[in-house]
């Protein structure tokens, strides 16, 4: 059974027609642990609540398994295990984007998604080089939104080929 759906993002048409100015691009904000995230809304296919997947045998830890999206197979990545940070029980505000990476259409679990903003090319910084959780290839940059600090995320190089392949076979077997 379907869970509700939030949202539908058609890719190329985001946010339900809205287009971004000139020269700005949009992302879709998002939560995990307490810090903003953005990753590009050309990406987001739609916004669900969690639904419990089926467990896939031999997956990475971070893949909680796949659901049936209108008769396609979707692995659901869990972005706190992804990225190192402590485990959250889900709840019914726990939320599923759906989006394409890698050519694989996936969904990952996230804390909360805020809303789609547009940002310049110009207003994305080189985010700092240090130790962390999140490998900095996985960082596009930082951009400041008015009080909010936002970590623009590259979902092609956070979901690499490599993990994807884990995932396709895994499904295939």
């Amino acid at each position: 059974m379907d869970s509700p759906t939030f949202g539908k993002i058609r890719a190329g048409r985001p946010g339900a027609g809205a287009q971004a100015p000139q020269g700005l691009h949009q992302y879709l904000t998002l939560s995990l642990g307490g810090e903003a995230y953005a990753i590009d809304i050309l990406r987001v296919q739609e916004i669900r609540s969690y639904e419990t997947p089926t467990r896939i045998v031999n997956a990475p830890d971070f893949v909680r398994g796949v659901i049936n999206l209108r008769g396609e197979i979707v692995p659901i990545m869990d972005m706190r295990l992804k990225l190192h940070l402590p485990p959250q029980e889900y709840t019914a505000l726990t939320v599923v984007v759906v989006l394409r990476a890698g050519g694989l259409l996936v969904g990952i679990v996230v804390d909360s998604v805020s809303d789609v903003v547009s940002l310049s090319p110009e207003s994305i910084r080189p985010a700092p080089q240090f130790e962390s959780s999140m490998d900095s290839r996985f960082v596009t940059g930082l951009a400041r939104m008015e009080d909010r600090m936002l970590i623009v995320v590259d979902m092609d190089a956070l979901l690499s080929r490599s993990e994807l392949g884990l995932v396709e076979g895994a499904l295939s077997a």
